[in-house]
């Protein structure tokens, strides 16, 4: 899964930094919910890693799907 700059055109490049932005926004943000104490949002512990957990994965499933539809 080599990725060559040179062979796409401006906006797949753009596409490809803002997938991956977006991947590191929701891990980030997954990562925050669960081990960040001071987060102001007024959730039981066993909710906010649940929620946590699924940002996580839904990063993981955007970062699946968008790597495998470039593979065109």
């Amino acid at each position: 899964m080599i990725i060559n700059f040179k062979e796409k055109s401006p906006k797949e490049r753009f596409l490809l930094v803002i997938g991956i932005l977006f991947f590191l926004i929701y891990l980030f943000l997954g990562l925050a919910v669960i081990f960040w104490k001071n987060l102001p949002i007024n959730m039981p512990q066993n909710y906010r890693i649940a929620f946590g957990l699924l940002l996580i994965v839904y990063s993981l499933l955007r970062f699946l799907r968008f790597f495998n539809s470039n593979k065109d």
